[in-house]
Protein backbone atom coordinates (compact mmCIF):
# COMPACT_ATOMS: atom_id res chain seq x y z
CA UNK A 1 0.00 0.00 0.00
CA UNK A 2 2.44 2.59 1.06
CA UNK A 3 4.27 1.69 -2.70
CA UNK A 4 1.09 2.51 -4.33
CA UNK A 5 1.09 5.96 -2.60
CA UNK A 6 4.77 6.50 -3.28
CA UNK A 7 4.41 5.29 -6.90
CA UNK A 8 1.07 7.87 -7.47
CA UNK A 9 2.68 10.82 -6.02
CA UNK A 10 5.89 10.28 -8.09
CA UNK A 11 3.75 10.24 -11.02
CA UNK A 12 1.82 13.25 -10.04
CA UNK A 13 5.57 15.27 -9.03
CA UNK A 14 5.99 14.27 -12.73
CA UNK A 15 3.27 15.30 -14.41
CA UNK A 16 3.39 18.66 -12.58
CA UNK A 17 6.90 19.30 -13.18
CA UNK A 18 5.73 18.51 -17.49
CA UNK A 19 2.98 21.27 -16.59
CA UNK A 20 4.93 23.62 -15.41
CA UNK A 21 7.01 24.98 -18.77
CA UNK A 22 4.12 24.28 -20.54
CA UNK A 23 2.08 27.00 -18.63
CA UNK A 24 5.03 29.29 -18.75
CA UNK A 25 4.84 29.13 -22.31
CA UNK A 26 1.37 29.42 -22.21
CA UNK A 27 1.54 32.74 -20.09
CA UNK A 28 4.53 34.05 -22.86
CA UNK A 29 2.21 33.48 -25.90
CA UNK A 30 -0.21 35.76 -24.70
CA UNK A 31 1.82 38.61 -23.30
CA UNK A 32 3.31 38.40 -27.23
CA UNK A 33 -0.11 38.79 -28.67
CA UNK A 34 -1.18 41.72 -26.39
CA UNK A 35 1.67 43.50 -27.53
CA UNK A 36 0.93 42.53 -31.11
CA UNK A 37 -2.63 43.85 -30.78
CA UNK A 38 -1.37 47.00 -29.09
CA UNK A 39 0.87 47.41 -32.10
CA UNK A 40 -1.86 47.12 -34.29
CA UNK A 41 -4.41 49.65 -32.87
CA UNK A 42 -1.08 51.73 -32.81
CA UNK A 43 -0.72 50.94 -36.82
CA UNK A 44 -5.28 51.65 -36.84
CA UNK A 45 -5.14 55.11 -35.28
CA UNK A 46 -2.55 55.76 -37.36
CA UNK A 47 -4.12 54.83 -40.79
CA UNK A 48 -7.83 56.03 -39.23
CA UNK A 49 -7.30 58.66 -37.39
CA UNK A 50 -10.52 60.22 -34.96
CA UNK A 51 -11.67 56.42 -35.19
CA UNK A 52 -14.64 55.22 -33.39
CA UNK A 53 -13.80 54.05 -30.11
CA UNK A 54 -16.29 51.36 -30.64
CA UNK A 55 -13.23 49.53 -32.35
CA UNK A 56 -10.02 51.05 -30.74
CA UNK A 57 -9.73 51.24 -27.32
CA UNK A 58 -8.53 54.38 -25.45
CA UNK A 59 -4.69 53.57 -24.31
CA UNK A 60 -3.84 54.74 -28.06
CA UNK A 61 -5.63 58.16 -28.44
CA UNK A 62 -5.87 59.69 -31.91
CA UNK A 63 -4.44 62.78 -33.15
CA UNK A 64 -7.01 66.07 -32.14
CA UNK A 65 -4.67 68.69 -32.93
CA UNK A 66 -6.30 71.41 -34.75
CA UNK A 67 -3.94 71.60 -37.55
CA UNK A 68 -4.26 67.47 -37.88
CA UNK A 69 -7.95 67.89 -37.90
CA UNK A 70 -8.18 70.66 -40.86
CA UNK A 71 -5.89 68.76 -42.51
CA UNK A 72 -7.81 65.65 -42.65
CA UNK A 73 -11.20 67.47 -43.28
CA UNK A 74 -9.89 70.40 -45.87
CA UNK A 75 -11.52 68.57 -49.27
CA UNK A 76 -14.99 67.97 -47.51
CA UNK A 77 -14.70 71.60 -46.68
CA UNK A 78 -13.76 72.71 -49.93
CA UNK A 79 -16.24 70.64 -51.78
CA UNK A 80 -18.82 71.74 -49.45
CA UNK A 81 -18.02 75.56 -50.47
CA UNK A 82 -18.02 74.87 -53.96
CA UNK A 83 -21.59 73.39 -53.94
CA UNK A 84 -22.52 76.20 -51.75
CA UNK A 85 -21.47 78.55 -54.48
CA UNK A 86 -22.87 76.17 -57.32
CA UNK A 87 -26.54 76.47 -55.60
CA UNK A 88 -26.06 80.16 -54.94
CA UNK A 89 -25.19 80.71 -58.90
CA UNK A 90 -28.07 78.30 -59.87
CA UNK A 91 -30.40 80.89 -57.75
CA UNK A 92 -29.12 83.56 -59.30
CA UNK A 93 -29.64 82.20 -63.11
CA UNK A 94 -33.45 80.72 -62.02
CA UNK A 95 -34.14 83.96 -60.63
CA UNK A 96 -33.22 86.31 -64.28
CA UNK A 97 -34.94 83.59 -66.46
CA UNK A 98 -37.63 84.06 -64.06
CA UNK A 99 -38.34 87.83 -64.74
CA UNK A 100 -37.04 87.72 -68.42
CA UNK A 101 -40.13 85.34 -68.99
CA UNK A 102 -42.05 88.05 -67.26
CA UNK A 103 -40.66 91.10 -69.09
CA UNK A 104 -41.01 88.68 -72.32
CA UNK A 105 -45.06 88.42 -70.86
CA UNK A 106 -45.40 91.91 -70.55
CA UNK A 107 -44.48 92.91 -73.73
CA UNK A 108 -46.57 90.69 -75.58
CA UNK A 109 -49.48 91.77 -73.66
CA UNK A 110 -48.59 95.31 -74.40
CA UNK A 111 -48.34 94.19 -78.19
CA UNK A 112 -50.95 92.84 -78.69
CA UNK A 113 -52.97 95.58 -76.63
CA UNK A 114 -51.71 98.15 -79.23
CA UNK A 115 -52.40 95.80 -82.72
CA UNK A 116 -56.23 95.42 -81.06
CA UNK A 117 -56.42 99.80 -80.59
CA UNK A 118 -54.57 100.32 -83.54
CA UNK A 119 -56.96 97.55 -85.57
CA UNK A 120 -59.86 99.53 -83.78
CA UNK A 121 -58.66 102.71 -84.49
CA UNK A 122 -58.32 102.12 -88.61
CA UNK A 123 -60.85 99.00 -89.13
CA UNK A 124 -63.94 99.98 -87.66
CA UNK A 125 -66.64 101.58 -90.04
CA UNK A 126 -68.18 103.21 -86.89
CA UNK A 127 -65.26 105.70 -86.51
CA UNK A 128 -65.06 106.45 -90.17
CA UNK A 129 -65.59 109.90 -90.97
CA UNK A 130 -69.15 109.52 -92.71
CA UNK A 131 -68.62 112.79 -94.38
CA UNK A 132 -65.61 111.72 -96.40
CA UNK A 133 -66.94 109.49 -98.66
CA UNK A 134 -63.60 107.07 -98.48
CA UNK A 135 -64.01 103.73 -97.03
CA UNK A 136 -60.12 104.50 -96.39
CA UNK A 137 -60.95 107.55 -94.92
CA UNK A 138 -59.16 108.14 -91.06
CA UNK A 139 -61.24 107.34 -87.78
CA UNK A 140 -62.20 110.05 -85.67
CA UNK A 141 -60.36 109.13 -83.28
CA UNK A 142 -57.24 110.24 -85.15
CA UNK A 143 -58.11 114.49 -85.15
CA UNK A 144 -57.97 116.43 -87.25
CA UNK A 145 -59.67 114.71 -90.18
CA UNK A 146 -59.05 115.63 -93.69
CA UNK A 147 -61.48 115.31 -96.24
CA UNK A 148 -60.49 113.88 -99.58
CA UNK A 149 -61.23 115.87 -102.11
CA UNK A 150 -63.74 114.41 -105.03
CA UNK A 151 -61.14 113.40 -107.83
CA UNK A 152 -59.18 111.57 -105.07
CA UNK A 153 -62.50 108.82 -104.58
CA UNK A 154 -62.62 108.26 -108.01
CA UNK A 155 -60.60 105.75 -109.29
CA UNK A 156 -59.96 106.35 -113.13
CA UNK A 157 -57.16 104.17 -114.39
CA UNK A 158 -54.85 106.48 -116.39
CA UNK A 159 -55.68 110.02 -116.96
CA UNK A 160 -58.29 111.66 -114.81
CA UNK A 161 -59.91 114.99 -116.05
CA UNK A 162 -60.89 116.71 -113.55
CA UNK A 163 -58.41 118.89 -110.51
CA UNK A 164 -59.46 118.04 -106.85
CA UNK A 165 -60.73 121.83 -106.42
CA UNK A 166 -62.42 122.12 -109.30
CA UNK A 167 -66.63 121.58 -109.72
CA UNK A 168 -68.00 118.58 -110.38
CA UNK A 169 -68.03 117.76 -113.91
CA UNK A 170 -65.83 120.82 -115.01
CA UNK A 171 -62.34 119.60 -116.46
CA UNK A 172 -59.47 121.58 -115.74
CA UNK A 173 -57.34 122.01 -119.26
CA UNK A 174 -54.07 122.87 -117.61
CA UNK A 175 -54.31 119.69 -115.59
CA UNK A 176 -55.31 117.55 -118.36
CA UNK A 177 -52.09 118.94 -119.95
CA UNK A 178 -49.88 118.11 -117.24
CA UNK A 179 -51.72 114.92 -116.79
CA UNK A 180 -50.66 114.47 -120.47
CA UNK A 181 -47.11 115.07 -120.29
CA UNK A 182 -46.85 111.62 -118.07
CA UNK A 183 -45.62 108.88 -120.16
CA UNK A 184 -47.64 105.61 -120.22
CA UNK A 185 -45.32 102.76 -120.03
CA UNK A 186 -45.88 100.22 -122.22
CA UNK A 187 -43.60 96.97 -121.98
CA UNK A 188 -46.31 94.02 -121.84
CA UNK A 189 -45.83 93.77 -118.17
CA UNK A 190 -49.46 94.61 -117.21
CA UNK A 191 -48.76 95.05 -113.23
CA UNK A 192 -45.75 96.61 -113.91
CA UNK A 193 -46.67 99.52 -116.26
CA UNK A 194 -49.47 100.17 -114.15
CA UNK A 195 -47.48 100.68 -111.08
CA UNK A 196 -44.80 102.60 -112.86
CA UNK A 197 -47.84 105.24 -114.38
CA UNK A 198 -48.71 105.81 -110.70
CA UNK A 199 -45.00 106.30 -109.74
CA UNK A 200 -44.65 108.29 -112.37
CA UNK A 201 -47.97 110.71 -111.74
CA UNK A 202 -46.32 110.51 -108.11
CA UNK A 203 -42.85 112.01 -109.19
CA UNK A 204 -45.52 114.63 -111.31
CA UNK A 205 -46.60 115.82 -107.67
CA UNK A 206 -50.05 114.98 -109.69
CA UNK A 207 -51.06 113.41 -106.29
CA UNK A 208 -54.77 112.61 -106.79
CA UNK A 209 -53.97 111.28 -109.75
CA UNK A 210 -51.47 109.22 -108.41
CA UNK A 211 -53.41 108.13 -105.35
CA UNK A 212 -55.77 106.67 -107.83
CA UNK A 213 -53.57 104.61 -110.11
CA UNK A 214 -52.06 103.67 -107.19
CA UNK A 215 -55.39 101.70 -105.42
CA UNK A 216 -55.63 100.19 -108.95
CA UNK A 217 -52.66 98.67 -108.52
CA UNK A 218 -53.82 97.35 -104.97
CA UNK A 219 -56.82 96.12 -105.50
CA UNK A 220 -56.58 94.73 -108.85
CA UNK A 221 -53.48 92.63 -107.84
CA UNK A 222 -53.18 92.19 -104.67
CA UNK A 223 -51.16 89.07 -104.38
CA UNK A 224 -48.52 90.81 -106.22
CA UNK A 225 -45.27 92.47 -104.82
CA UNK A 226 -46.35 95.22 -106.85
CA UNK A 227 -49.44 95.98 -104.40
CA UNK A 228 -46.29 96.29 -101.47
CA UNK A 229 -44.84 98.93 -103.51
CA UNK A 230 -48.47 100.77 -104.52
CA UNK A 231 -50.24 100.57 -101.66
CA UNK A 232 -46.83 102.45 -99.66
CA UNK A 233 -46.61 104.88 -102.11
CA UNK A 234 -50.25 105.69 -102.04
CA UNK A 235 -49.65 106.36 -98.56
CA UNK A 236 -46.56 108.44 -99.27
CA UNK A 237 -48.75 110.93 -101.88
CA UNK A 238 -51.17 111.58 -99.28
CA UNK A 239 -48.36 112.33 -96.57
CA UNK A 240 -47.09 114.20 -99.76
CA UNK A 241 -49.85 116.36 -100.14
CA UNK A 242 -50.93 117.13 -96.68
CA UNK A 243 -53.11 114.43 -95.47
CA UNK A 244 -51.39 112.21 -92.97
CA UNK A 245 -54.29 111.05 -91.42
CA UNK A 246 -55.81 109.10 -94.98
CA UNK A 247 -51.55 108.87 -94.96
CA UNK A 248 -51.31 106.89 -91.58
CA UNK A 249 -54.08 104.73 -92.58
CA UNK A 250 -52.73 103.59 -96.06
CA UNK A 251 -49.62 102.98 -94.32
CA UNK A 252 -51.16 100.75 -91.24
CA UNK A 253 -53.16 98.70 -93.89
CA UNK A 254 -50.13 97.77 -96.30
CA UNK A 255 -48.35 96.88 -93.00
CA UNK A 256 -51.09 94.64 -91.70
CA UNK A 257 -52.55 93.23 -95.07
CA UNK A 258 -48.82 92.53 -96.61
CA UNK A 259 -46.18 92.15 -92.99
CA UNK A 260 -43.59 90.20 -95.55
CA UNK A 261 -44.06 92.65 -98.63
CA UNK A 262 -41.18 94.43 -99.72
CA UNK A 263 -42.22 97.75 -98.61
CA UNK A 264 -44.08 96.71 -94.71
CA UNK A 265 -40.92 98.06 -93.26
CA UNK A 266 -41.28 101.44 -94.65
CA UNK A 267 -44.69 101.36 -94.28
CA UNK A 268 -44.20 101.12 -90.50
CA UNK A 269 -41.40 103.98 -90.43
CA UNK A 270 -43.84 106.63 -92.24
CA UNK A 271 -46.92 105.26 -90.66
CA UNK A 272 -44.77 106.62 -87.65
CA UNK A 273 -43.98 110.35 -89.29
CA UNK A 274 -47.69 110.55 -90.41
CA UNK A 275 -48.76 109.91 -86.61
CA UNK A 276 -46.28 112.35 -85.37
CA UNK A 277 -47.24 114.76 -87.82
CA UNK A 278 -50.75 114.16 -86.58
CA UNK A 279 -49.78 114.76 -82.66
CA UNK A 280 -50.13 111.14 -81.81
CA UNK A 281 -46.15 111.01 -80.66
CA UNK A 282 -46.49 108.05 -77.91
CA UNK A 283 -48.67 105.99 -81.00
CA UNK A 284 -45.64 107.13 -83.74
CA UNK A 285 -43.52 105.61 -81.02
CA UNK A 286 -45.48 102.35 -80.63
CA UNK A 287 -44.82 102.22 -84.81
CA UNK A 288 -41.29 102.80 -84.69
CA UNK A 289 -40.93 100.20 -81.99
CA UNK A 290 -42.61 97.63 -83.43
CA UNK A 291 -40.28 97.98 -86.46
CA UNK A 292 -37.34 97.29 -84.56
CA UNK A 293 -39.48 94.32 -82.94
CA UNK A 294 -40.40 92.88 -86.14
CA UNK A 295 -37.57 93.16 -88.95
CA UNK A 296 -34.77 94.48 -86.65
CA UNK A 297 -31.50 94.10 -88.50
CA UNK A 298 -33.58 92.33 -91.53
CA UNK A 299 -35.04 95.96 -92.57
CA UNK A 300 -33.38 97.50 -95.29
CA UNK A 301 -30.58 100.21 -94.31
CA UNK A 302 -32.39 103.33 -95.86
CA UNK A 303 -35.36 101.93 -93.74
CA UNK A 304 -33.51 102.24 -90.83
CA UNK A 305 -31.55 105.37 -91.47
CA UNK A 306 -35.09 107.12 -92.30
CA UNK A 307 -36.38 105.63 -88.66
CA UNK A 308 -33.94 106.86 -86.54
CA UNK A 309 -34.00 110.38 -87.71
CA UNK A 310 -37.43 110.20 -87.48
CA UNK A 311 -37.63 108.38 -84.14
CA UNK A 312 -34.96 111.85 -82.90
CA UNK A 313 -37.50 114.01 -84.63
CA UNK A 314 -40.85 112.39 -82.54
CA UNK A 315 -38.49 112.23 -79.44
CA UNK A 316 -39.10 108.88 -79.14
Amino acid sequence: MMMRQITFLGAATIALAAAMPAAAQDNNIGKRVERLEKEMRAVQRSVFPGGSPTFFEGEIAPDNTPGERSRTNAPVIDLTARVDALEAQLQTLTGQTEQNAYHLRELEKAFTAYKAEMDKRFADPAAVDPAAGDPTATPASLAPVVRAPAAANATPTKKPASKPAAKPGAPDAARLALVKKVEVPSTGNETKDAYDYGYRLWDAKLYPEAQAQLKTVAEKWPKSSYASFAQNLLGRAYLDEGKPSLAAVAFYNNYKDRPSGPRAPHSLVYMGIALDKLGRKADACKAFRELDEVYGDKAPQDVRTDAAAAKAKAGC
